[in-house]
């Protein structure tokens, strides 16, 4: 008897495992993903990349605002399984009874680590050492459902949020094909989360990407990579809001205050913080290209001496 499937998700994260879902012997019934949102600078309504995947298949799309009503939907079509993958939306409780094995999720941490809307983001933020994939039963709960599998990888000291995206995204949809290749007929084997050790990895907002320069470099630097590629690190400076896109730190201390800017020549720019410095790679004025340092200061020069305003001061340098 073939598998019928459905497919929710959103973003291009999700793509992969739509993929896999694809590769595999289901029959794909229908792709739901959020409704189509305005982009660019014509704020045109685009397609999400899960979309544009289903559209070049031609499989049928389904974008409900609301969710209420789509069980009696998915009993109509007589659905077997769900795979869900950065979705967006929380599935009510009679949608993840109605497929007959239950609705599968792909998630971007090692449960019960990073629950929640940006794992990938807070892990690398934390200092987590490793991250990785887990296939998870959903219930009615934020990413409480029983693990089916895990999968780890190792965060490097230099990732930066995207690069680690990718690796997962990759990950998870590996992962999706192998669960569709050894599927069981009748029953999913799943082992409850553990108690302990459950974070909650909340979304990320504009307002938490100011740099605090009385923080620690090493922390800094994690805030950095973590941001990036959005909403990006920034910084005041003599009332120019700059983006920082890569940093390094260093354990040199000087007698200076946090967000002081220590050495500015020779393609260098360093910033003392509340512990230790902070060498900044790449960086971004505003309405200009990010450049790495020495492009950046040969065009813009920033005097040493200078400081990075704190996050409270920062409006009144306006």
């Amino acid at each position: 008897m073939t598998l019928r499937a459905v497919f929710a998700g959103t973003p291009d994260f999700a793509v992969p495992a739509l993929e896999a879902l694809l590769n595999s012997e289901a029959e794909v019934v229908a792709v739901y993903c959020q409704p189509d949102r305005p982009a660019g600078r014509g704020r045109k309504l685009r397609p999400c990349a899960v979309k544009a995947k289903a559209m070049e298949h031609a499989i049928p799309i389904r974008q409900p605002a609301h969710l209420e009503h789509e069980a009696d939907t998915l009993e109509e079509m007589n659905v077997d399984l769900a795979i869900v993958a950065a979705y967006g939306l929380l599935l009510p409780e009679s949608m993840l009874g109605a497929p007959r094995l239950g609705c599968i999720n792909v998630h971007a941490s090692l449960l019960p680590r990073w629950r929640g809307a940006a794992p990938i983001q807070r892990a690398i933020e934390a200092g987590d050492a490793k991250t990785g994939i887990t296939l998870m039963k959903m219930d009615a709960g934020l990413d409480t459902g029983p693990i089916i599998q895990t999968r780890e990888i190792p965060i490097q000291d230099t990732e930066h949020s995207q690069s680690l995206h990718d690796r997962l995204s990759a990950l998870g949809g590996k992962m999706v094909f192998e669960f569709l290749e050894n599927l069981g007929t009748e029953t999913i084997r799943t082992t409850p989360q553990p108690e302990t050790g459950m974070t909650y990895a909340r979304q990320l907002t504009r307002e938490e990407a100011w740099l605090d320069w009385r923080r620690p470099a090493e922390v800094l630097e994690r805030q950095i990579r973590a941001f990036n590629p959005w909403p990006l690190a920034r910084t005041t400076l003599e009332g120019i809001d700059y983006r920082i896109h890569q940093a390094r730190s260093h354990p040199d201390n000087t007698a200076t205050g946090p967000g002081t800017i220590t050495v500015s020549g020779g393609g260098a720019l360093q910033v003392q913080t509340g512990e230790g410095a902070l060498e900044v790679l790449t960086l971004q004025r505003p309405g200009g290209k990010a450049l790495n340092t020495p492009a950046f200061l040969n065009g813009h020069p920033i005097r040493s001496g200078s400081v990075f305003a704190l996050p409270r001061d920062r409006h009144a340098e306006r």
